[in-house]
């Protein structure tokens, strides 16, 4: 065999193999499920979107079996994740844990949303939309209630009420929030699309 067919045989080989695994597994890490696990609560513990979870191991229903493998796609930085962590903790300090995962879920909304940027750091950096942001507290650490919160908000991510916007009305009167759709109402917050 010539040293030509190798190469080509070699690397008919592993693109055969790479069409093989799904699309995001190649970032992501394995996970095998355990009794009482569901694709929500790996998700929550993963910081994954419960559609990124199934779309990355071709599942089209939530059914999982313990001694599965599953592919756990990274579709959110660590950094990200700590960046939002901190807005989370500080527009939503003395919020209930719903809250903080809330306001999270506002941020990963407006990613998807053609009104807004495309990632999470410029969502956040996106002129005058979060105060911690113009005052500095953003740069303070955030709690492990508010990192849950961020992690359990990207499971759900897909999920939920599309929220675009939240606001305190005893701070904030804004006609353009005041003219939204209201999605719910959690402790001080309105949110909004």
């Amino acid at each position: 065999m010539t040293i030509k067919k190798i190469i080509v045989t070699s690397l008919t080989a592993i693109m055969a193999l790479a069409a093989t695994i799904p699309a995001n597994a190649a970032s992501g890490q394995g996970y095998t499920v355990k009794e009482g696990d569901s694709l929500y609560k790996i998700g929550t513990k993963y910081g994954a979107s419960v559609v990124d979870i199934k779309q990355a191991n071709g599942k089209t229903d939530n059914n999982i079996n313990p001694g599965e493998q599953l592919t756990i796609p990274v579709t959110v930085s660590e950094a990200e994740k700590d960046v939002l962590a901190r807005l989370v903790e500080a527009e939503a300090k003395g919020e209930s844990y719903d809250g903080k995962v809330a306001v999270a879920a506002v941020v990963l909304n407006r990613v998807d949303s053609s009104l807004f940027p495309d990632s999470i750091n410029d969502v956040i950096y996106d002129g005058y939309q979060f105060s911690p942001v113009l005052n500095g507290t953003i740069n303070q650490p955030a709690s492990e209630e508010s990192k849950k919160a961020v992690n359990e908000a990207i499971a759900h991510h897909g999920l939920g009420y599309g929220s675009l916007y939240f606001f305190n009305p005893d701070k904030a009167n804004n006609e353009y929030l005041n003219q939204r759709e209201v999605t719910n109402v959690i402790g001080n917050h309105v949110f909004a699309r």
